[in-house]
């Protein structure tokens, strides 16, 4: 057996550790990096010569209404109840920013307000392009 010398300094310093810990975290940033991209969702608005940016307290919750009557609430397709859908994602005092395209039939817009009311949330805009 081989005995070390305790005056004899290391000659090299072993980096398998570091460079595994090293991947790890560049794996584990990779992955959560990958998540905060958002999609979006192409939205014929339409437009308004007095429309304004308006400063929202809190993130509000997106509810997209395109031509065909498909709704997508934050840019997930809604398969079910609208109500039983937005009560999920949003609360009394949630803001709701609707996004309506142009050539949406305008009952479709009526029947998302009609929801947000029976939620009791009373917060809601019309997003529009500026003129």
């Amino acid at each position: 057996m081989k005995e070390f010398d305790q005056d004899k300094e290391i000659s090299e310093i072993n980096m398998t550790p570091f460079v595994d810990i090293v991947l790890v975290i560049l794996i584990i940033f990779m992955a959560t990096a990958t998540f905060m991209v958002e999609g979006k969702i192409p939205v014929n608005l339409p437009k308004a010569k007095t429309s304004e940016r308006t400063a929202v307290s809190t993130k509000p919750v997106v509810v997209a209404i395109k031509k065909d009557g498909t709704l997508l609430i934050n840019n997930q397709v809604v398969s079910g109840n609208l109500e039983s859908a937005l009560s999920k994602v949003a609360n009394k005092d949630s803001t709701i920013v609707l996004q309506a395209s142009k050539d949406t039939p305008f009952q479709n817009v009526v029947s998302v307000i009609d929801a947000c009311r029976e939620l009791g949330i009373n917060k809601y805009m019309i997003e529009t392009k500026k003129e």
